[in-house]
């Protein structure tokens, strides 16, 4: 009988005690988002992050597979920006991945083949799986693959926020000193998306190139007719990020945007040179310039500098966030 009450007090005990054992270790109720900011730098082991799948539409597959979201982030930093880039420039990369797709999760406004979220592709991240990385890195891939994925686990579940929002965390190869704000190259200006100095770009393989067209393929892709004089067009202005906002060519008007894309330049801060029936075109930069330089990002850890510090400068007035209350509704997926 003493044994049978004995064990009845034990079992009361171990129910009482129970909610308790469940709820310490993820944290208290009521948490502020930004709590994660007083350790940036610190491993988020939060458990809400290996709950959430992201649909991402493999476009050689032509459908729709379901991603755990930290496996996600590792395939699109692997993809998307050298392993041998520094640990800290990596862990932006994470970060500035895993906020993109967030933002896309918690607000999903495009419509994509088999209810996907995001594609595979530039059209938004280049996702790349373990099988199409073993092709590209060949016997590098377990120590590459090491590399990324430690970058990953460290910032796991950690977002780029905007006054308690996730922020649409462009990125680009390499800019020409300076990036855009996001109004000169995109329509709509975003208060985190400001121009911004980053002069590590310099020692970038891609801060420079040139590109040769014929007088009647350049007036084709413009849709002009070139005086017969040595005279191209007028660079009216140029943006803060020292890129072409607008010129005139032949007399008509062409955003510094409109003239990268119809030559298919490397970024729009170009200069021309007509010479006889050629049109040389040199540029500086790679890519839109709106967000973080990933070059940028990389002589800036190569400096020193924390992968919080290189978001907080390419990202003004962020905070890094925990991404759980983002995604909450989502966790039932699995």
């Amino acid at each position: 009988m003493r044994k049978m009450i004995t064990t009845l007090v034990l079992f009361a005990g171990i129910i009482i005690l129970l909610p308790s054992v469940l709820v310490l270790p993820y944290g208290s109720p009521g948490e502020s988002p930004e709590a994660i900011e007083s350790n940036p730098q610190g491993k988020n082991t939060s458990t809400k992050a290996a709950a959430v799948d992201v649909p991402v539409y493999r476009a050689q597959l032509e459908k729709t597979v379901n991603v755990p979201i930290e496996e996600y982030v590792k395939g699109v930093v692997a993809a998307e920006m050298p392993a041998e880039f520094n640990m800290e420039a990596l862990k932006a990369q994470a970060l500035t991945a895993r906020t993109f797709v967030v933002t896309r999760l918690a607000n999903p406004t495009e419509k994509l083949p088999g209810n996907a979220i995001v594609t595979d592709t530039i059209q938004h991240q280049v996702f790349k799986d373990n099988d199409q990385l073993k092709e590209v890195w060949g016997t590098e891939f377990e120590k590459k693959y090491a590399k990324i994925e430690k970058a990953v686990e460290e910032t796991t579940g950690q977002i780029l926020t905007y006054e308690g929002n996730p922020i649409y965390a462009s990125f680009f190869s390499t800019s020409n000193g300076y990036t855009e704000n996001s109004e000169d190259y995109w329509e709509n200006a975003a208060p985190y998306l400001r121009s911004v100095e980053s002069p590590w770009d310099k020692q970038s393989p891609k801060y420079s190139d040139q590109i040769t067209f014929s007088t009647s393929e350049f007036e084709q892709k413009l849709g002009v007719t070139l005086p017969s004089g040595g005279s191209i067009g007028t660079i009216k202005n140029l943006t803060t990020g020292k890129r072409v906002g607008e010129v005139e060519v032949a007399g008509k008007s062409f955003t510094g945007r409109e003239i990268r894309d119809l030559l298919g330049l490397r970024s729009s801060d170009f200069a021309w040179e007509r010479s006889g029936d050629r049109i040389t075109v040199t540029t500086k930069g790679y890519g839109h310039g709106v967000g973080m330089s990933q070059y940028g990002a990389n002589g800036m850890a190569e400096e020193g500098k924390g992968y919080d510090e290189i978001v907080k400068h390419y990202y003004k007035g962020v905070a890094i966030s925990e991404m759980g209350r983002y995604v909450e509704n989502l966790t039932a997926q699995r």
